[in-house]
C-alpha cells in the first residue's frame, strides 16, 4: 500500500488519541503524530498504538511529542500536511458549547500560531468547541487561506441524525441518507428535504411531528452523551469525522462532505465559516456546493450564519 503524508492531531485526550489511532489504521499516512501538554502523555499512547500494527497489520508510524505552551516540542510537528486541533476543554453537564469560548479560546490561537509556524502549507481541521468560532479564530490565528481552515461539524451532526432516522424506521444505517447544515450548536439545521430511506423521501416514511423529534434529538446529540457520561464528551463518532476528513484532504479524493467552512456568496450568504456541503482534496476545500433546499431551510441556514456570524467577529480579540 502506498503511504504519503504527515498528519498532526493536537490534543491527546479521548478524542485526539482516538483520532490518532483512526488515522493510523488507515494506513494511508508515512506518519502521525500526536502532541499533549501533559508531559509522557503522547509518547506513551504513540508507543502503545505502534505496538499495535503487527495485529492490525498497519505501518503508518506514530510520534508522540509533548508540548509547551510556550511553543515547545512542536519541532516534530514540522512539514504537515494535515494538522487536526483537537485541544481544549470539553463540555461537562449543564454546559452549552458556547460556555467553553473564553478558555479554549486561548488554547486554539496558540496552537494555530504554532502551526503556522511550523506547517505553513497544511490544511488545518478544527474540532474544539464552539466549532464554528473556534474555526475562524484558527483562521484568523495561522493566517492561512479559508480554504486551508475548516471544521469538523457537519459529518458529525449528519452522522447523528442517521442513525438515529435508522434505528426509528428499524433499518440498517446504510439504507438512511441524511444532511445537516447550519452551526454546530442550536442553530444546527438538519436538512430533511435531503433525507431517504431506502430511496424514499424522509417525508413518505416518518410523520412531520417524528421527523421533528428527531431533528430536535440531532441538534441536542452531544448534550445527551455529556449527560450520560457526567466526566467528559464523546469522542468515538467525533474522531470517525475528523479522520474521515484528514483521510480525504491526504488522498486528495474530492469527497462531497458536510463541514464548516467559508462562505461567500452561497445560498446568498457572505463572509462566514458555516456548515455546509463541500468538496474536500489535497488543498483543504475546492468549493462549496450549494445544496437544493427548501425555503424554510434555506431561511434556517441563514439564521444559523447571522448567529455565528457576531460570535465570529467576536473571537479576533479573544
Amino acid at each position: 500500500m502506498s503511504r504519503s503524508g504527515k498528519v498532526t492531531v493536537v490534543g491527546a485526550g479521548f478524542y485526539g488519541s482516538t483520532t490518532a489511532l483512526r488515522l493510523a489504521e488507515y494506513d494511508v499516512f508515512e506518519t502521525v503524530v500526536l502532541t499533549d501538554i501533559v508531559e509522557g502523555k503522547p509518547e506513551g499512547l504513540a508507543l502503545d498504538i505502534n505496538q499495535s500494527r503487527s495485529i492490525e497489520k498497519f505501518e503508518t508510524k506514530l510520534i508522540g511529542a509533548t508540548t509547551t505552551s510556550e511553543g515547545g516540542g512542536y519541532e516534530k510537528t514540522a512539514n504537515s500536511d494535515v494538522v487536526v486541533i483537537t485541544a481544549g476543554l470539553p463540555r461537562k453537564p449543564g454546559m452549552s458549547r458556547m460556555d467553553l469560548i473564553g478558555v479554549n479560546a486561548g488554547i486554539v490561537r496558540g496552537v494555530a500560531e504554532n502551526i503556522a509556524k511550523h506547517s505553513p502549507n497544511a490544511v488545518v481541521i478544527v474540532v474544539s468547541n464552539p466549532l464554528d468560532e473556534m474555526t475562524a479564530l484558527a483562521q484568523l490565528a495561522t493566517k492561512f487561506p479559508y480554504n486551508r481552515v475548516m471544521g469538523q461539524a457537519g459529518m458529525l451532526d449528519t452522522a447523528r441524525f442517521t442513525n438515529f432516522v435508522a434505528e426509528k424506521c428499524n433499518v440498517e444505517v446504510s439504507a438512511v441518507k441524511t444532511l445537516t447544515l447550519g452551526s454546530h450548536g442550536e442553530t444546527m439545521v438538519p436538512v430533511p428535504s435531503q433525507c431517504t430511506v431506502n430511496g424514499k423521501a424522509l417525508a413518505e416514511v416518518l410523520s412531520q411531528q417524528e421527523i421533528a423529534e428527531l431533528v430536535d434529538k440531532t441538534r441536542n446529540g452531544g448534550a445527551e452523551i455529556v449527560a450520560l457520561l457526567k466526566t467528559g464528551s464523546a469522542y468515538y463518532a467525533p474522531s470517525a469525522a475528523a479522520a474521515r476528513m484528514a483521510k480525504a484532504v491526504i488522498t486528495n479524493s474530492n469527497e462531497v462532505m458536510p463541514v464548516c467552512a467559508w462562505v461567500n456568496g452561497e445560498y446568498g450568504i457572505t463572509g462566514v465559516y458555516l456548515g455546509v456541503e463541500a468538496q474536500i482534496g489535497k488543498s483543504g476545500v475546492n468549493k462549496v456546493i450549494e445544496t437544493k433546499l427548501t425555503s424554510d431551510e434555506l431561511s434556517s441556514l441563514k439564521i444559523a450564519a447571522e448567529a455565528v456570524r457576531s460570535k465570529q467577529a467576536d473571537v479576533k480579540d479573544l
